[in-house]
């Protein structure tokens, strides 16, 4: 009778030597068989890790959500928002200098720099990556935090990320950067708004940092470098955010 392996075995004399081939071929195909169930079930494992960052994150969701909520989105605004999908969805297997590059240039590109007032009518308004991509609008906080979740959303791990307050002395005025940490006694790269080049923070000497944040702490700097202040969670805008990210329909680990 033949075997789950496709082929056939027939007893015959341990000496015969199409006894033997029998065995063999039966040994090498169960052996092929064996291989190709585990093959599948690591390619299946590879596939359930790389689909947990992104499965989460339904924009076919998101988009109905957000449409209630702040009405229609335009042509225009539907492009850019595909358009931070199919980033995430090229960017999955990328090295994080790539992520980085690919991440803050996109925002840097599709998104004008305007002020609150002219675009919320509020003076201080943190927007979410998906308002400030319908709007196609924003201020630094904005370019600054939507890099993050990003980021963040493609695997880069939070503790190596800050969003930074800073003082940005050539306009003599606040400003915020998105600070990356290699290592944690690294000197972070900063990813800004107001020039798309990535440069390290020695060669930032218009920035003065004032605060830094993740989902994970409160940072000021200091003589020894930055200390740990307390908990991101004191920073009510921040919280604020991210829970109008969840209304959006986001899935957030923050």
């Amino acid at each position: 009778m033949p075997d789950c392996s496709g082929v056939e075995f027939r007893p015959r004399s341990p000496d015969s030597p199409v006894g033997n081939r029998d065995v063999t071929l039966k040994f090498h195909a169960q052996r092929q068989s064996l291989v190709h169930v585990l093959l599948h079930l690591f390619i299946g494992s590879l596939l359930l890790v790389a689909g947990t960052l992104y499965a989460d994150w339904n924009f076919s969701a998101i988009n109905s959500i957000t449409d209630q909520r702040y009405g229609q989105a335009t042509p225009e605004a539907r492009q850019r928002i595909a358009a931070w999908q199919a980033l995430m969805q090229a960017q999955q297997t990328t090295t994080e200098s790539q992520k980085l590059e690919s991440v803050n240039r996109f925002f840097n590109d599709r998104i004008a720099y305007r002020e609150d007032i002219d675009v919320w009518q509020q003076e201080d308004y943190w927007a979410t990556p998906i308002e400030m991509l319908r709007k196609g609008m924003g201020d630094c906080e904005d370019y600054a935090i939507a890099k993050y979740l990003t980021l963040v959303h493609l695997g880069v791990e939070r503790e190596k990320l800050r969003i930074t307050y800073v003082k940005a002395l050539s306009l003599n005025r606040a400003h915020m950067v998105l600070s990356y940490y290699p290592s944690p006694n690294a000197i972070p790269l900063i990813l800004d708004s107001l020039i798309t080049e990535i440069r390290p923070a020695t060669q930032r000497n218009d920035l003065l940092p004032v605060y830094s944040f993740n989902g994970d702490g409160l940072w000021l700097p200091g003589t020894g470098g930055n200390r740990r202040a307390g908990d991101s969670k004191r920073l009510s805008r921040w919280q604020d955010l991210l829970i109008k990210m969840r209304a959006e329909g986001f899935s957030l680990d923050e």
